[in-house]
């Protein structure tokens, strides 16, 4: 992933169209007339040995015959000739092409993956970085560059909208149209040789031109970077999305290289993005979410002039999760003065047909005053006693500099009309009719929500638990050796055990005398099962018996499960019982926990309700590991279930710590042990007492190798943690840092002087806000890095001495550092230490670059810089000292200090 070479992509001063012909409905011939029928100021160059000129334009023999290089390649000639056109024009210093060559749709599907590594190798020693090979190109409205196969151009405005799909690009195009909707960007993706969603959504991620990103997403294929990517783009602007077939594939599952849509959910949901499913909804929220105030909840306080249209907005309201805003005693005092007695309707403000201009400015403003209101809609009916204009003044005066998020549907009006011209100015989106509205502020929300899983600190672990990874992968072993990819129940509890998961003893039984004899072991009352791998339910056939006191219910059961399994299933394999302890927990909920291998995002973990009323409810939700606790406690509220674990005052629930612990350690498990595929813990039992494993099973895959990349996030990389001493004496354990060391980290930066703080943020800081400092310590390890100094201070509890961090470049080429270390910590060593663990780091990875800066007067940083090897200048214009250091270069031996 990498966005190196994209200005000559996304900025391109002159173009060069390989294969240009005046050929009616050729591809070259249409990306000529589309280039030539724009804005675009630059010289667009065809290249055709065979004419003299193409629309007019002359043209040029080869690449070489160029009189100048073109910043950007379009080329349409057929598909074999593509690698060697890429390799001219790298010849020539062109860095980005366009493939668009007619014919590669017919080429079967090896021999499309052939030739795109035949253009990848070709584009390789010239860093040219391909667009496709097919989709449609891409259009620049902005500069006037309409580089595609669509007849339709654009106007310039805020969103990028990128698609894998050519028919959904021109789709777009006529629809935004109508709408009146601009583009910076509009880029169809292709079959992605070599531009990826990552690297686009890294490159508009700070494109200053760019207000927001849309994507048509049909497959992912790179989820680490496309998440990765997508994460940063998320915190600083909105990132939607759409992507099709979620109601396809509950009737066609999924094929073995698709992943799973509630997956793909997740994943949007976990990076930060806002997942619709219209078009109209996707740039609605698109315009919604750039043009709106920051939300602070989720309540909505729906304010209009027609009773009835706002019963059926609150109904909408309530039906996409958002919530009716409640009003206080001042509120309601304030309102019946403005309104008169009987302005409430169903939690809706009903100022009547006959309201007033100077109604809705006195409503509004006591609502803004409410503090259990966070979002107004202004709902207007045309009606012939009130003036839409002058009520759209009265919103827009009241509204004008409010901080409150607000949204209007005025009625009956044209949307180009004075009234939506009025409200536009105020900065107060508009839309055609309540539902559009309600379904905004829904994005809204969710939006929000989504934010704030990125920034949230994540909760300690209840208790610290050391898994026993040797162990568990020791058991899984053993079972493949002996064939069995199924693990039998009491082998899968034993995986379980080795992570500190506490499950019901279990015994395997060969037949109906071992079963009394393995009941006789365990102590009565006990539960049987049959045990079989072409049975995955037993309680389907009969095949399991509960509460047997003595040996003789113990034989009776299982040799009736045998003659049932053999009438139902007579095909079945049955290779002996499972004998276990009774579970008898009065009151628990019965739960459930499965954990799968997405073939595009790796492992997942699904919670539910458990037992036979799961089967009937579905009630389940996705999480994508690394799980923290409040990753899992996020996971729980989001099944139907979690509203019967939280308790009332005549019941005291469930431990959600301990739920939320195990949530934890199974997601930790198919995580560590490469070669388990599945998971299934069912049932859990949970209440006050914490939780328990009666049923567990564990499927392992023989051919599964390890991947360091499986995950599409990068958990956190314990094996960089380490142990050292300073020279005072103090042990210290350098580390990742973790999203849970917030606490430690705010007390670290008390304890920095203004000296200090003021060399490391070049700047006068006082305090950090709960989202800069989320910032700091919740980091993707893919592309970011931060070692922290810890250790525990006088009454046992962790504390930070002292941060490096590094950021990367999405291509690896360079990262840039720098570095903190408590006042009281100076002259222990801690510094250099520190800063040679990241070298360590950063070296190992690849990087070829370490850069930092420094104030000039920062002379100590700078003395460090130099003997670490740091090349350092000074730059006396901008006042900072800048520090390099060559990671690829030979390791020069370090003098000691």
């Amino acid at each position: 992933m990498s966005i190196s070479n994209l200005d000559s992509l996304f900025k391109p001063n002159s173009v060069a169209v390989i294969g240009a012909t005046g050929e009616l409905g050729h591809v070259g011939s249409v990306i000529m007339k589309n280039l030539l029928a724009g804005k675009f100021l630059g010289p667009v160059m065809p290249v055709n040995p065979a004419v003299d000129a193409v629309a007019g334009v002359l043209a040029y023999k080869s690449v070489d015959t160029m009189p100048l290089t073109p910043d950007l390649g379009v080329i349409c000639t057929p598909p074999d000739t593509a690698p060697e056109a890429i390799k001219d024009l790298g010849k020539r210093g062109t860095r980005a092409a366009v493939v668009l060559s007619p014919g590669y749709n017919k080429l079967s599907r090896p021999d499309k993956k052939a030739l795109q590594q035949r253009m990848l190798e070709a584009a390789a020693p010239y860093g040219v970085r391909i667009l496709g090979p097919s989709g449609l190109g891409l259009i620049i409205p902005g500069i006037g560059l309409n580089c595609s196969l669509s007849p339709t151009d654009a106007k310039p405005g805020r969103i990028a909208f990128i698609s894998q799909s050519a028919s959904l690009f021109t789709a777009v195009l006529d629809w935004a149209g109508t709408k009146g909707i601009g583009f910076s960007y509009i880029v169809s993706l292709g079959d992605r040789a070599d531009l990826k969603y990552g690297d686009i959504i890294d490159y508009l991620s700070s494109d200053p031109n760019t207000r927001s990103i849309l994507l048509y997403v049909e497959s992912v294929t790179d989820a680490r970077s496309f998440m990765s990517a997508s994460r940063a783009a998320a915190r600083n602007k909105p990132v939607l999305v759409i992507k099709p077939g979620r109601k396809l594939w509950t009737v066609h599952p999924p094929g073995p290289e698709e992943g799973r849509d509630e997956v793909y959910d997740e994943a949007f949901r976990r990076a930060g993005m806002l997942r619709v499913f219209e078009i109209d909804a996707l740039f609605d929220a698109a315009q919604t979410l750039a043009r709106s105030r920051p939300l602070r909840g989720d309540r909505l306080a729906i304010l209009t002039n027609g009773g009835s249209v706002g019963m059926m907005a609150a109904d909408s309201l309530l039906a996409g999760g958002g919530k009716l805003a409640e009003f206080s005693d001042d509120t309601r005092t304030a309102l019946d003065g403005a309104l008169g007695p009987n302005w409430l309707r169903d939690s809706i403000i009903d100022m009547g047909f006959d309201a007033e201009a100077g109604h809705y400015e006195k409503a509004l403003r006591i609502l803004l005053k409410e503090p259990g209101v966070n979002a107004i809609l202004i709902i207007h009916v045309p009606f012939a006693t009130v003036s839409g204009v002058e009520a759209a003044k009265a919103a827009a005066t009241v509204l004008g500099k409010t901080s409150r998020t607000v949204l209007a549907c005025f009625m009956g009006f044209d949307q180009s009309g004075e009234e939506v011209r009025l409200l536009t100015a105020a900065g107060i989106p508009t839309y055609e009719t309540p539902d559009k509205a309600v379904g905004a502020f829904v994005h809204l929300v969710r939006h929000r929500r989504n934010q704030e899983l990125l920034m949230e600190m994540p909760a300690s672990l209840p208790t610290e638990f050391y898994p026993d990874l040797d162990a568990a992968k020791a058991v899984v072993g053993e079972a493949l050796a002996d064939g069995r990819e199924d693990l039998s129940e009491p082998e899968a509890k034993a995986v379980l055990a080795a992570y500190g998961v506490p499950a019901i003893a279990s015994r395997m039984a060969a037949d109906a005398a071992d079963a009394v004899a393995q009941a006789a072991e365990l102590g009565y009352p006990v539960a049987i099962k049959i045990s079989s791998p072409d049975i995955p339910q037993p309680f389907d056939v009969g095949g399991i018996a509960l509460d047997l006191e003595t040996p003789e219910a113990v034989r009776e059961s299982a040799e009736a499960m045998l003659v049932r399994v053999a009438r139902i299933r007579p095909q079945a394999r049955v290779t002996g019982f499972i004998v276990q302890e009774m579970g008898r927990r009065v009151g628990a909920r019965e739960l459930f926990i499965k954990a799968r291998v997405d073939p595009v995002f790796g492992p997942y973990v699904v919670f539910g309700q458990g037992g036979l009323a799961g089967r009937a409810t579905q009630d389940a939700a996705v999480a994508l590991p690394p799980l923290n606790m409040s990753l899992a406690r996020d996971l729980i509220f989001r099944t139907r279930v979690a509203a019967s674990l939280t308790g009332t005052e005549a019941d005291a629930g469930a431990d959600l710590d301990a739920i939320c612990l195990t949530l934890v350690q199974v997601a930790q498990i198919i995580t560590d042990v490469d070669r388990v595929s599945a998971i299934d813990v069912n049932p859990l039992l949970a209440d006050e007492k914490g939780v328990l494993v009666l049923g567990a099973r564990v499927r392992a895959d023989a051919s599964r190798e390890p991947d360091p990349h499986r995950l599409a996030i990068r958990p956190y990389p314990r094996e960089l943690e380490e142990c050292t001493v300073l020279k005072t004496g103090r042990k210290v354990l350098l580390r990742p840092i973790r999203p849970e060391d917030e606490p430690a980290h705010f007390e670290f930066f008390k304890r920095l002087s203004p000296e200090d703080l003021r060399f490391r943020f070049f700047g006068v800081v006082r305090e950090l806000s709960h989202m800069e400092m989320a910032r700091l310590t919740q980091i993707d390890y893919e592309r970011e890095m931060a070692f922290i100094a810890t250790t525990e201070d006088e009454s046992g509890k962790p504390e930070t001495l002292g941060v490096v961090r590094a950021s990367t470049q999405p291509d690896n080429s360079s990262a840039e550092f720098a570095i903190i270390v408590r006042s009281d910590q100076k002259g222990a060593g801690l510094g250099r230490m520190l800063m040679e663990k990241m070298i360590r780091y950063c070296r190992e990875r690849g990087t070829k670059v370490l850069n930092g800066q420094a104030l000039l007067e920062n002379g100590g940083m700078q003395g460090l810089a130099h003997k670490l090897g740091f090349d350092v200048s000074k730059n006396f214009d901008e006042e900072v000292a800048e520090m390099r250091l060559d990671l690829q270069a030979p390791t020069p031996s370090l003098p000691k200090t």
